[in-house]
């Protein structure tokens, strides 16, 4: 699932008029996304799948172009390295190199889980907005690991593309970083939330660095992804994203 965010901070609350104090909520959802929106980006970054009985760190790196456009390598651990996950639009291949070979996959395995974590194959081809998909409702403040956040409801719109029927997010009123997200189904009942933390400057932006994914249906479980190393607008063609390339990147 994408979160997006914006570097620049909001002005002290009372240095601006009372008629500002209430921001547009839509306006902050879309400073929210600026945050990481780039022309292109490489990241390396880690994985921890949380279980009761368990734990696995799968090792990244990362590379995308606008929202249509990215390519994952697996470099740990041995068993998984040299996969790849090649987003293109709507469509997603993966190379498999221990057994020499690509797959397509299906619309009817996007809604399965991505490498065993609590991430979906879906979430890494989402093609709503927070912005244009959704209604907005500035409900209140909370604090979210010690910083005031907005609270903002969303209501999708009838044709967006989104299986949530409501989401919650809290972003924080100095620098505009998603801190929590909270995702609910259509009846109303919580399904997953995303906490974000360790906001720091990385690339030469400043963004949550940490997020934990934890299904409300089973305790013990979340998985954990760390971004290590970020940068931002590097020249990447788009010839890069291609299924040849996703066999030989390393």
């Amino acid at each position: 699932m994408k979160q997006r965010y914006l570097l620049f901070g909001w002005a002290l609350l009372w240095a601006i008029p009372s008629w500002a104090q209430n921001p547009d909520p839509k306006d902050i959802i879309q400073k929210a996304e600026d945050v990481l929106r780039a022309g292109t980006s490489q990241a390396t970054m880690s994985m921890t799948i949380v279980r009761p009985d368990w734990s696995r760190t799968i090792e990244m790196k990362t590379w995308s172009k606008g929202t249509d456009l990215s390519l994952i390598l697996i470099t740990a651990p041995a068993r998984d390295k040299g996969s790849a996950f090649l987003k293109r639009g709507r469509e997603v291949w993966n190379w498999q190199p221990t057994i020499d070979r690509t797959i397509k996959l299906p619309p009817s395995m996007m809604g399965q889980s991505w490498m065993g974590s609590d991430f979906s194959n879906d979430d890494l081809v989402q093609e709503s907005s927070d912005v244009e998909d959704y209604t907005h409702d500035l409900t209140g403040s909370e604090l979210v690991d010690g910083r005031d956040c907005w609270v903002i409801e969303m209501i999708p719109s009838e044709t967006a593309p989104v299986v949530w029927g409501r989401v919650v997010q809290y972003i924080d009123k100095e620098n505009y970083v998603m801190m929590k997200g909270e995702f609910y189904d259509e009846d109303d009942f919580l399904v997953n939330t995303m906490l974000m933390s360790e906001v720091k400057e990385m690339g030469g932006r400043t963004f949550a660095t940490k997020m934990e994914m934890i299904p409300a249906d089973d305790p013990g479980h979340k998985t954990v992804m760390e971004y290590k190393e970020m940068v931002f607008d590097e020249a990447m063609q788009d010839n890069f994203f291609s299924v040849q390339t996703m066999k030989r990147v390393r």
